[in-house]
Formats: C-alpha cells, sequence, structure tokens
C-alpha cells in the first residue's frame, strides 16, 4: 500500500525488472533438457548427413570481380549469373554486389575454371556489360580473375580449432578455481552446446561457410560464457552457508538467483545483438560487404544460443550435479521437516511450544520472515541473563527437591 492509502499493484513486468519475479526455471528443468536434446540431435544428424556448404575459399576455386557500371549503365548480380550460365553451361556458386556508389563491383565466385573456359567468359562479360575504367570508358582490364586455394581455408580452420581447444582448455581452468568443478563442467556443456546448435543451423539451413563463418563462430563463446559467469555468480553469492541454513533448497536457491539476473542477462543479450543487426542491415543492405554478412549471421544465431543455454540449461545442470551430493540432498530433506513443523504449527495440529527448534533456529540464522525472528529474539534468553525458574507446581516441585 502507498503513502496516499492505495493499493499498488505488482506487474509481471515490474518483477521482472526488479528480479523478484517467480519463474520456475529450475523446477522444469526436465522440459528444457528434452528441447535441447531434439535441438543437438537434429544438429549432430544434419552435421553428419548434410554437411556443410563449404564456400570456396575451403573447396577452391576462381574468383571474378569486376566494376557494376557499364556503357548502358549499373547492372545487377542476375543479369551477371545470367550470362555466367550461358558462357560456363553452370550456375556460378555466387554473385554479389561489392561496396556502394561509384565504386560497387560484381564478385564471381565459381568451380575451378580452366583458361578455355575462362576467357570466353570475360569475353562475353565485356561484349553484353561494357564495363568502365577509372576515366568512364569501356575497358576489358576491369574485369580480373584470381584462383582460391582451398590450403588457405583448410589453414583458417585448423588454426581455429587449436584456438578453441586451448580456449575451453583455459576457461574450465578459470571456472574451475574462481567458482568450481561443478559450475565448470556446466558451463562446459553449455559452451558446446552453442557451438554445436549453431553449427547445426549452418549445416540444416545451408548457409556457406566461409573463414569469417569461423572467425564468428569463436566470438560468440566470450559472450555465451560471460552470461553463464554472471548467474553463476548470482548462484554462489545466494548459496553461501546454505548446508547450515533451512531457509530453502539449493535449487530454490540457483532458481532465485535466475530470476533476480534474467532481466540483467535480457538487457545485455539486446545490447549485443544491436550492433550485429546494424552490420546485417548496414554493411549487407547498405554496403554491400558480404564478408560483414558472414561475421555477423554466426554472431546472432550464437549469442541467440548463448543466452537461453545460460539461463535454461547451465543453472538447472548445475542444480542436478550438486544434488547429487548428499549433504545438499540431507539440508533439502532438513528445509521439507521444518516446513511441515511450520504448517502443522499455522494448522494447529502442533502446540508451538513442539517448534522451539525451528523457532530457536531462525533466532541464530536470521531466516524466516521479520515477525518471526522478533518473535523467537524475545522469546530467546538475554546474554549474560539469569536463568528463569520455572513457575506452577513445577516450581515448586523443583523447589521442594532443592531443599531436599
Amino acid at each position: 500500500m502507498s503513502a496516499n492509502g492505495t493499493v499498488e499493484r505488482t506487474t509481471a513486468w515490474t518483477r521482472l525488472t526488479t528480479g523478484t519475479g517467480n519463474l520456475d526455471v529450475v523446477g522444469r528443468r526436465k522440459i528444457w533438457y528434452v528441447l535441447f536434446a531434439v535441438l543437438i540431435v537434429i544438429s549432430v544428424l544434419s552435421i553428419g548427413i548434410r554437411g556443410f556448404n563449404l564456400g570456396i575459399d575451403f573447396t577452391g576455386g576462381s574468383q571474378i570481380q569486376m566494376p557494376a557500371t557499364g556503357a548502358s549503365g549499373q547492372f545487377n548480380e542476375q543479369q551477371v549469373s545470367d550470362i555466367y550460365t550461358r558462357s560456363v553451361g553452370m550456375d556460378p556458386v555466387s554473385v554479389q554486389s561489392v561496396g556502394s556508389g561509384d565504386s560497387t563491383s560484381i564478385l564471381i565466385r565459381s568451380e575451378p575454371l580452366a583458361p578455355q573456359q575462362l576467357v570466353p567468359l570475360q569475353e562475353a562479360l565485356f561484349a553484353q556489360l561494357q564495363p568502365l575504367d577509372g576515366q568512364g570508358q569501356p575497358n576489358p582490364a576491369v574485369i580480373s580473375d584470381s584462383a582460391v586455394s582451398g590450403t588457405w581455408g583448410g589453414e583458417i580452420t585448423t588454426q581455429a580449432l587449436i584456438a578453441l581447444l586451448v580456449f575451453i582448455v583455459l576457461v574450465t581452468l578459470f571456472l574451475a578455481l574462481y567458482f568450481e568443478r561443478a559450475m565448470a563442467l556446466a558451463a562446459l556443456v553449455a559452451l558446446v552446446h552453442d557451438i554445436v546448435v549453431t553449427a547445426g543451423i549452418y549445416s540444416l539451413i545451408g548457409l556457406e561457410v566461409t573463414p569469417s563463418t569461423v572467425i564468428g563462430l569463436l566470438t560468440i563463446l566470450g559472450f555465451s560464457l560471460y552470461d553463464t559467469v554472471v548467474v553463476f555468480d548470482k548462484v554462489r553469492e545466494n548459496t553461501r552457508g546454505l548446508l547450515k541454513l533451512t531457509r530453502r533448497t539449493y535449487p530454490e536457491a540457483a532458481n532465485l538467483a535466475l530470476n533476480q539476473t534474467l532481466m540483467r542477462s535480457l538487457n545485455t543479450s539486446v545490447i549485443a545483438i544491436l550492433p550485429v543487426l546494424g552490420l546485417l542491415v548496414i554493411g549487407v543492405g547498405v554496403l554491400g560487404v558480404g564478408t560483414l554478412a558472414d561475421l555477423a549471421l554466426v554472431q546472432l544465431i550464437g549469442m541467440i544460443c548463448g543466452v537461453v543455454s545460460s539461463l535454461l540449461l547451465a543453472t538447472p545442470l548445475l542444480v542436478d550435479i550438486k544434488m547429487r551430493d548428499r549433504r545438499f540432498v540431507q539440508q533439502a530433506e532438513r528445509v521439507a521437516a521444518r516446513r511441515r513443523r511450520s504448517a502443522a504449527v499455522r494448522s494447529g495440529e502442533i502446540d508451538p511450544e513442539d517448534a522451539e527448534p525451528e523457532t530457536a533456529e531462525l533466532a541464530t540464522t536470521g531466516a524466516g520472515s521479520p515477525a518471526q525472528r522478533a518473535s523467537a529474539a524475545a522469546s530467546s534468553p538475554r546474554p549474560g541473563a539469569r536463568p528463569s525458574r520455572p513457575t506452577g507446581k513445577a516450581g515448586r516441585a523443583a523447589g521442594g527437591r532443592r531443599r531436599r
């Protein structure tokens, strides 16, 4: 109730933004496990059956580039693709615009072309499109060609895999030392999920894999781990000294940490995704740089996978690992017993005096509501106070025994 006497209603958005939401993420962890298992199985099957659509940087091929402005004006990718198909007898791997304005050029990527294929293609492109040079004159020399070796792409992949293994080892050691082994294992599983699902989406949709894609895949790993570390840090804070308390169990404390950091994770994800969308819209739509598309697309997919796995996979998995420890199971049993005693007292099934152990714990541990702690503190003897004598029949009987 507010100061003017009106009742303030707490909306779901308010609870979400203040970290007081009651989303039962950990309690529904079996549902998340099934969903993540389905994603991983589909990804692995797609990678094993369909494979990847590797670019010519991995497979090798020919690359032809020329200005996008001819004697009759600017031409588009479809015109170039049609000329290529009629001249070579097969479709190019890709035809895309690069740059913007007067500096726009057309980049053709294709299978390896022999000289007897390449020369007629260049002649056909010049005859039908008349590309202009820097002086605004048609010039066949502006049509350049180069051979791309698949060795370079293979070297990039090898170096990326080495970097990935080193990264995983160092991160695992850091998490195991900074947090604990259970958190390191849970974070590692979530990280592997992000890599496999992102690669599976590329395989399933048939997106072209280029060296930029491999580099982009490495950049999402740090984001995924950052979000997981934020949640785990709050879990560690909520579970400090938990074995000595009976206010909540480990799953409940971990779920509370998720609710407290949920809005922060969403805000971080949105802020991180906006620049990536900028790369896709401006870099590809405006500048026409295909390399930016490869880099931004894998980052966008990986970031979405990372934030989902850090919330719905890493923390629930951490809970299951910790609950294999008998100490946390026994602590959960004590929490359940305490709650049963409290419920019995409220319902009048047992006398409040029988709940004295609970009252003592409230006074010493600080658990419970403020009213419960005040009541427990009032019923507890002050430090240094003399013990009170029992009154009534019990007191007279005790006094008689002491006189005798």
